[in-house]
């Protein structure tokens, strides 16, 4: 019995959008856009449909970069890295996009997102899809939602 009550704390502070131990954080940034979504015909019926995030990258005050389709990462330093999802969370917010964890797919330039592995979304605020207005009459409409979110950059140890 004593066992269960061990291990049930240690199974509730697993957060599967934490990346492995290993890996080490070099660089942190807050992405302030939209997310788009699409009234499309779906076998359920009419539902919103994700179709890409559209976001600006920000170091503290300055802009560093944007985050768009792909989902892909671009500095001004004209590095980009795309990433692939790896494993989500539901966000604490109950109104925000989940959070991920996204292994890096592929990386261009020779800048600073060319030592990227990983890439983890938390602190996410807004971008949930609509939960109304997308109807019959209403298929190819678009919404733009507003989010906030935290985007972290893990490189491998060296």
């Amino acid at each position: 019995m004593l066992s269960l009550l061990v291990s049930a704390p240690l199974a509730a502070q697993t957060d599967p959008t934490s990346p492995p131990t290993e890996a080490k954080a070099f660089l942190t940034l807050k992405g302030v856009g939209v997310q788009i979504y699409t009234c499309k015909d779906q076998s359920a019926g009419p539902a919103w449909a994700f179709v890409a995030p559209e976001a600006k990258l920000f170091n503290h005050a300055a802009e560093a970069g944007t985050h768009s389709a792909g989902p892909t990462w671009t500095l001004k330093d004209g590095s980009q890295v795309k990433g692939q999802v790896i494993a989500t969370k539901l966000s604490p917010d109950v109104d925000a996009v989940p959070w991920l964890l996204l292994r890096a797919s592929d990386a261009s330039g020779s800048g600073t997102f060319g030592q990227v592995r990983y890439i983890r979304r938390s602190d996410t605020f807004g971008g949930k899809a609509p939960t109304t207005g997308c109807d019959a009459t209403h298929l190819g409409a678009t919404d733009r939602v507003a989010y906030t979110a935290t985007y972290t950059f893990y490189a491998a140890p060296q």
